[in-house]
């Protein structure tokens, strides 16, 4: 019986990045996943890997991964869920180029969060829902957030990259002062004799 030799393990990440080494890629390969851990049954996600925009005579491919975590309830996070895409790309003229559309994509964020917020209060429920929403063309990941919901790229490298940051009002001053002078609360909410 020939004697078993000890094989180091290799994370994937290094080994693309070797292959890589030798040749220019236009586009990532985007490798997702997902886990869940819901205490409350209230964590949505949303993964489209191929949407698709015209551009001149030509289709642009595009990603857009979402984490919506309600909070007293799922009201929230099932709405944004269904509703904030299409409010950040209405927020966009559709005329635009890939740099042009790569540009106006913050500010479309921005606007479709805001439009989704608001048009979830004139439904009067009282749940709410932290949003991660990520947006990836080509070599290009755009980010949005609120909450304290993270999001965390791991590179083909194996290093790691933090691209939003926690939105926790409980240990920021600044974002309760914020919040409080343009009209909104801030306050926890307890349902079910547990904390939300």
């Amino acid at each position: 019986m020939a004697a078993r030799t000890e094989h180091q393990t290799v994370p994937l990440s290094v080994l693309l990045r070797r292959e890589l080494a030798h040749e220019k890629i236009e586009k990532p390969e985007i490798a997702h996943g997902q886990a869940c851990q819901s205490k409350k049954g209230e964590d949505l996600t949303l993964v489209k890997t191929e949407c698709q925009r015209v551009v001149g005579d030509g289709v642009s491919i595009y990603s857009v991964f979402g984490l919506f975590d309600g909070h007293n309830g799922t009201a929230a996070a099932i709405y944004t869920k269904e509703n904030l895409l299409n409010n950040v790309l209405s927020a966009i003229p559709p005329d635009l180029n890939r740099d042009e559309w790569l540009a106006a994509l913050p500010r479309a964020l921005v606007a479709g969060f805001v439009k989704t917020d608001k048009d979830f209060q004139v439904k009067g429920q009282k749940s709410g829902t932290t949003v991660t929403f990520v947006i990836i063309e080509g070599w290009v990941v755009t980010v949005a957030s609120v909450g304290d919901s993270r999001c965390v790229l791991e590179s083909s490298d194996g290093e790691i990259y933090y691209l939003s940051a926690d939105h926790r009002l409980e240990s920021n001053e600044e974002e309760r002062v914020r919040i409080t002078s343009s009209g909104g609360e801030v306050g926890r909410l307890n349902t079910g004799g547990g904390a939300e």
